[in-house]
């Protein structure tokens, strides 16, 4: 497991002077979730945005009968929100929790405007990062709808190359929609098909 921080982040992708950003930065609040902690829960209000520097956070729902959906994962150098709640201030239908003690930073939308003021090129990048998820949540849409279970989980595999030996398979299957049978189908078969070659 890696560990990511937002300023090394930001430097990396933005040319801007480290001394600005770092007095921008030292606003934010990081903190720090055990394993099982809830970083925002159904019914409450998202007011920030998270950045994992250290750990593991999953993004889900449940349904009416007790069932869970994780909608995504969010390791190292990820952003983890609920955009409807925190842009439409409407309570929350997600659950965010760290599956590892964690290590987050909290962005919250004065940060934002504060980056945005001081650092030209950060709308645009921002805008980027917001094309760039609404960009996978199309494309996962797409593959719930029409992939088979082989081709959701190679494209999980890509997603989130080291996820698979952090969590258990029956969130794995959650994520892709399938049984946590089917995931242990699709796998044994992917073996063979390796093996055969």
């Amino acid at each position: 497991m890696n560990s990511f921080n937002l300023k090394t982040f930001l430097t990396s992708n933005l040319d801007i002077d480290e001394k600005e950003l770092t007095s921008i930065i030292e606003n934010c609040t990081v903190k720090n979730y055990k394993k099982n902690e809830f970083l925002l829960q159904k019914n409450e209000q998202c007011t920030h945005t998270f950045f994992v520097e250290k750990g593991l956070l999953r993004q889900y729902s449940i349904d009416k009968k007790g069932k869970e959906h994780i909608l995504s994962f969010g390791p190292e150098n990820w952003f983890v929100t609920d955009r409807e709640s925190s842009y439409f201030n409407k309570p929350s239908v997600y659950y965010i929790q760290a599956l590892e003690d964690s290590q987050v930073v909290l962005i919250d939308e004065t940060f934002m405007e504060k980056l945005s003021k001081k650092i030209e090129t950060f709308t645009n990048f921002n805008n980027r990062l917001l094309h760039n998820h609404i960009r996978q949540l199309q494309n996962r849409i797409n593959l719930l709808l029409s992939a088979d279970a082989e081709v959701r989980y190679l494209e999980f595999i890509k997603m989130y190359p080291d996820i698979l030996m952090r969590v258990p398979q029956t969130m794995v299957a959650s994520y892709l929609g399938i049984t946590p049978e089917s995931l242990s189908r699709v796998r044994k078969e992917l073996a063979n098909k390796n093996f055969r070659r």
